[in-house]
């Protein structure tokens, strides 16, 4: 009897551990710095004070999943493809920019002109201050950026592809030109 006794105390605390253990479910994760890399561009996160996670229920399943970001703008474009954005249990993470603390993104207060890793220049923090941009102006700032510059990221590869595209059309049309007979106007004597 004391040796069934032991063995169901023993899965009861195997099952107690199991449900404590692993994904909270909710909040940031720790980041494995110097090691994790952007969801978005693959730059391994290094800068403490610029990076951010996004926390989301992947479409059919109940147990969410974490991606990090090296600057808030990786994360808002990264999150504006996903067809899941608009989910209220989807939850965004930033680094304070003073501390490195991670605060929750869409009630941070953000500052322009920081030099941060892909160069979206926002720094967050948890305090409001007056000229900052709360999280709907700093996504706007995000996607204007981007428009203007459109070289983060995947982009940088598309933008390389299209150079290279246009190297080789004028280096055609340069063939093009060199072959054409060309005309020796009749010299009189």
């Amino acid at each position: 009897m004391p040796h069934k006794l032991a063995c169901w105390l023993a899965v009861g605390l195997v099952l107690l551990l199991a449900a404590c253990s692993g994904d909270p479910g909710t909040g940031p994760k720790d980041v494995r710095w110097d090691r994790d890399a952007c969801e978005r561009c693959r730059m391994v996160l290094s800068d403490r004070n610029f990076s951010a996670q996004i926390r989301y229920f992947p479409e059919g399943k109940t147990r969410s999943r974490v991606v990090v970001f090296d600057d808030i703008g990786c994360a808002i474009l990264w999150l504006e493809e996903q067809p899941w954005k608009d989910d209220p249990r989807t939850e965004i993470w930033v680094t304070d920019h003073r501390n490195g603390e991670w605060i929750d993104a869409r009630v941070a207060t953000y500052v322009k002109g920081k030099i941060t890793p892909m160069e979206f220049g926002l720094g967050a923090q948890p305090e409001p201050l007056e000229g900052g941009l709360d999280f709907e102006q700093a996504k706007q700032h995000i996607l204007k950026v981007e428009e203007r510059f459109n070289i983060h990221g995947v982009h940088l590869l598309e933008r390389f592809k299209q150079q290279a595209a246009q190297r080789d059309a004028a280096r055609k049309a340069q063939r093009a030109e060199s072959t054409l007979p060309t005309i020796i106007p009749e010299q009189k004597p």
